[in-house]
């Protein structure tokens, strides 16, 4: 809990209300409670941070061929920053990439944005030791040729992962390396479970004097009555000094209660649940790459305890879908999606749909890696609507816009970006003066302060998020801890 003198200077500060309660929401609040800012946090469902898909930190931008550099480096900053914040959520393993034979790109024209990262990341730990939590930089990424993983496979499975080459074990024996261009990468970009972060929001939330959480609170109007917002829930009016707009991918709803116009784009898709009874070993996260959209679409295996794998398969009929990715017009600042996919999104899935489509996931791995066909759908599947600002489909390193006096829009496109929207928030309430002269103050000195969000034991937080876990109807297996 907050001293006194902290709940004091909360009700001193200007009152900051948030809607929604994803990732970026919920960071926000985290930021600006564990500071003393007295925040109220909206969210139309039952608990935090229950949106799109997360499944890594993106540290790096290595999935994204078709994304810049400086997008890249971006989310490499914005992930190690997330990482020290929320460390306890993420699953310490690497992830493998290759290129099959058949895509028309090639593994060298990845080697130098690695090496720019690498240099990047050491350039951090430089200026500041604390920055390393992806390994040492010289291990940031690791490159393989066909005859490394040959001799690989020849090798006993690990009980215990003690070297970067132990993780390669368990792929080298099962994919088929015949399909594949060389080398082969392994690169530091670790898991992030959406469960364990969820837990941490949860149990921080309860513990933080400044934050008030309303839960299954919808928002019906929100209106700017001289210096105040006005915020009309199904539950209660609320006044605010300052309003923070992050309610995902209904961002543009709130926009139009407030006759705002902005461009953007939302997308909605869905990763899926298998569990692989011939599952052996320690496993990291394993990319085929391909062409978006098409049925060579990449191939994503991200693994989880007790022998169960996200899976995404960027085709039509697997992670996308048909009229998913939809653009605003010039009446409304809200894209609308296709009423069968706005369904989706409200948790309205079709049995045999969620069956066929999850189905589809593992045999289009299986193409690389025959002996996963034997895998089985376990459960339904993880997804959601994804907002996307302006009018670039490929961008990923996004974070705030301001739009009027004392109004913000949290639009991140990655878990790793919410960090980030934080800051520029927390700025732009310090530059306008909005907060006393202590609380500024603290705010401008004090870093990345959580310190109620980083007391919680391993233990309480998996607990947490195995209830979550359940709540939601999904195998508890997706909140527990990789042990490397």
């Amino acid at each position: 809990m907050q001293s006194n003198d902290a709940q004091l200077t909360s009700s001193t500060s200007c009152h900051v209300g948030i809607i929604g309660a994803g990732i970026a929401g919920s960071t926000i609040a985290l930021r600006f409670a564990e500071l003393g800012i007295n925040t109220t946090l909206i969210e139309q469902g039952p608990s935090l941070v229950n949106g799109p898909p997360i499944c890594h930190l993106h540290a790096g931008g290595n999935l994204y061929r078709e994304i810049s550099d400086k997008q890249c480096l971006t989310l490499l900053k914005q992930s190690i920053d997330t990482l020290k914040v929320y460390q306890q959520s993420a699953n310490i393993r690497p992830t493998v990439i290759a290129l099959p034979k058949r895509d028309k790109g090639s593994v060298d024209d990845y080697l130098p944005r690695l090496q720019k990262l690498q240099q990047y990341y050491q350039a951090l730990i430089t200026q500041d030791p604390s920055n390393q939590v992806l390994g040492k930089p010289n291990d940031y990424y690791k490159i393989y040729q066909q005859e490394d993983l040959e001799q690989l496979a020849k090798q006993h499975l690990p009980l215990k992962i003690n070297t970067l080459d132990d993780w390669l074990i368990p792929v080298a024996k099962n994919l088929d390396l015949t399909q594949l261009q060389w080398p082969v990468i392994l690169v530091q970009e670790y898991g992030l479970s959406s469960f364990r972060l969820a837990a941490i929001a949860t149990l921080a939330a309860a513990q933080l004097p400044s934050c008030t959480l309303k839960l299954n609170s919808q928002v019906l109007s929100v209106s700017q009555i001289e210096d105040k917002w006005s915020v009309q829930t199904n539950h209660e009016i609320i006044k605010f000094d300052y309003l923070i707009n992050a309610a995902g991918y209904q961002t543009g709803e709130i926009d139009d209660m407030l006759g705002f116009k902005r461009n953007r784009m939302v997308e909605f898709k869905a990763a899926y649940v298998a569990k692989w009874p011939d599952c052996i070993g320690l496993w990291p996260e394993v990319i085929i790459l391909g062409e978006r959209g098409t049925p060579n679409g990449m191939a994503q295996l991200t693994p989880y305890p007790d022998g169960y794998f996200q899976l995404h398969g960027m085709t039509q009929d697997i992670t996308l879908f048909k009229d998913g990715l939809v653009k605003n017009n010039q009446d409304s600042a809200q894209p609308l999606l296709p009423t069968k996919l706005l369904n989706k999104a409200r948790h309205l899935w079709q049995q045999v749909d969620i069956h066929q489509r999850t189905q589809l996931s593992i045999h289009h791995f299986a193409q690389f890696m025959p002996s996963f066909d034997s895998a089985k759908p376990a459960g339904k599947p993880l997804y959601g609507a994804q907002q996307i600002p302006g009018q670039d489909p490929t961008l990923r390193a996004a974070d705030v816009s301001f739009e009027t006096a004392n109004y913000a829009r949290a639009e991140i496109v990655k878990a790793s970006s919410a960090l980030c929207a934080s800051d520029a928030i927390l700025q732009d309430l310090i530059d306008k003066k909005l907060l006393c002269a202590e609380l500024s103050e603290k705010a401008a000195n004090a870093g990345h302060y959580f310190a109620i969000t980083q007391s919680f034991t391993d233990q309480q937080i998996e607990q947490t998020a195995k209830t979550l876990a359940s709540q939601r109807e999904y195998p508890i297996a997706l909140a527990k801890n990789i042990q490397g």
